[in-house]
């Protein structure tokens, strides 16, 4: 599938693992938005799950400007708090999948062809291994926060 969008808002995480659904939850959510208040044409929203390094970091396009990755963020915070990161201001080590693959270099490798941001929440609860579907309440609560910053960086 082409990811050919000028904007493209990835949601990266496991819905199997708590708090680490997080970015998917924001993608349904804005999909849900989107319905009613609708996204301008050059906007993709990608649910990437777990494969965000395999489908997004590996296959930038050329007509891609910005690339927003939401996703949970460890950062010193009190658990539901949204910020955008450059970048450059992802903890070091502290920005990885759930199976601990760090994805800083991928995300500084596609900043050189496109901007690059991550809204991250700072999770709760992330269950790996163990199955628990359902964000905490304190990172449900984040979602509208984090929609209206993407809507922010989509709409200027």
């Amino acid at each position: 599938m082409p990811y050919s969008a000028e904007i493209i808002v990835v949601g990266c995480g496991n819905i199997l693992f708590a708090d680490d659904g997080f970015g998917p939850e924001v993608i349904k959510a804005l999909g849900e938005y989107s319905k009613e208040d609708p996204l301008p044409d050059n906007v993709m929203l990608i649910d990437a799950g777990t494969g965000g390094p395999h489908f997004v970091f590996s296959l930038p396009h050329e007509e891609w400007k910005k690339m927003i990755v939401v996703d949970v963020v460890q950062f010193n915070a009190e658990p539901g708090t949204v910020r955008k990161f450059s970048v450059d201001e992802i903890p070091k080590g502290s920005y990885e999948n759930v199976h601990s693959w760090p994805v800083n270099q991928p995300l500084h490798d596609l900043a050189e062809v496109c901007e690059v941001m991550v809204i991250g929440c700072k999770p709760e609860h992330i269950s790996a291994p163990d199955v628990e579907m359902g964000l905490t309440k304190s990172v449900e609560d984040a979602i509208p926060k984090a929609i209206e910053m993407i809507l922010k960086e989509i709409r200027g």
